[in-house]
């Protein structure tokens, strides 16, 4: 609820701004910009071995800023740094008793984005990303026993670093950035390389409002 009241504030603030704009340069595409971004992610795992795996996605908070670097005029670097929560959650019936589970899992992301540029409102986005794990609640609920557990992380181990891809675009109207994303992990979530288990790796699709100066 209070990622929609925020996004709601900022779409009123992106509106009103182009009402009160007065005729002048928008096209910023050959410009250095730093921007502030906020929005969610709705996010679920897959299982990379291709076995059955049945999960229901979650809603979770992304946000964070971003940097365009200009090549040319079509051509750009737009590198970010977003907490962004992951996950998913899931019920079923175990000896008689239903029940539900919920991960919540909170990262550091740091996608460096290829920007191409083909107007003035739109660019298009993609490159890999380093995700950097740094707290993980689960939360069991049944009906004889409940229970929440939360671990934040160091991450001095290179099991809770990630990479993956991550591609979209942004419809720019002035200062304000609509931007619409998926993303997926390409290594596993836990794991050195020398385990094959466990094998499920995130899956995202992200939508934010963003600001840029």
């Amino acid at each position: 609820m209070k990622t929609i009241k925020v996004l709601a504030v900022l779409a009123f603030m992106s509106v009103s701004s182009i009402l009160i704009a007065q005729d002048g340069e928008t096209d910023y595409r050959e410009d250095f910009r730093f921007g502030l971004k906020i929005g969610t992610n709705f996010s679920n795992v897959y299982d990379s071995k291709s076995d059955d795996f049945d999960a229901d996605g979650k809603l979770g908070l992304a946000g964070g800023v971003q940097l365009s670097i200009p090549l040319t005029k079509f051509i750009g670097l737009q590198p970010e740094v977003l907490f962004s929560q992951k996950g998913f959650k899931g019920s079923g019936v175990f000896l008689g008793t239903d029940y539900s589970f919920k991960r919540t899992t909170s990262y550091i992301d740091i996608p460096l984005q290829i920007a191409l540029k083909p107007s003035e409102f739109i660019t298009i986005l993609a490159g890999p990303q380093y995700s950097y794990l740094i707290k993980q609640k689960d939360e069991f609920n049944s009906t004889f026993f409940s229970n929440s557990q939360e671990e934040e992380f160091d991450n001095e181990n290179i099991r809770k670093n990630i990479f993956g891809f991550v591609g979209g675009l942004d419809i720019n109207i002035m200062h304000v950035a609509l931007g619409a994303r998926v993303g997926w992990d390409i290594t596993e979530n836990h794991g050195d390389g020398s385990s094959s288990a466990p094998r499920y790796k995130n899956v995202w699709f992200q939508a934010t409002v963003g600001y840029n100066f």
